[in-house]
């Protein structure tokens, strides 16, 4: 009897969803916001900066960098882009495909 190893998309389409359900994408959106909070704490911490300062530099508060970099905060693009290009200096292109 053979058994059938679970893809990573079949488990995805399981626990969260067919493409283009709601409820996937509401678990897209939520794993984008935690992978650009990731790409935030390691740009900051490459840049030897602490969330205060950061926060400093780019006129929010360090609550919000945390909340950012944890993925429990919904930021704009202007935002994004004051983060990158203002606070760590980094320039930001944007790709949709």
């Amino acid at each position: 009897m053979k058994e059938h190893l679970t893809t990573f998309d079949e488990h995805l389409d399981s626990r969260h969803g067919q493409i283009g359900t709601e409820q996937r994408a509401n678990f897209e959106i939520k794993a984008k916001a935690f992978a650009i909070g990731e790409i935030i704490r390691e740009a900051r911490k490459e840049a030897h900066l602490t969330q205060e300062q950061l926060a400093e530099r780019t006129g929010t508060k360090k609550s919000f960098i945390s909340r950012i970099e944890n993925g429990h905060s919904d930021i704009q693009l202007s935002t994004l882009y004051k983060l990158f290009e203002v606070g760590l200096g980094k320039r930001v292109n944007l790709t949709i495909g």
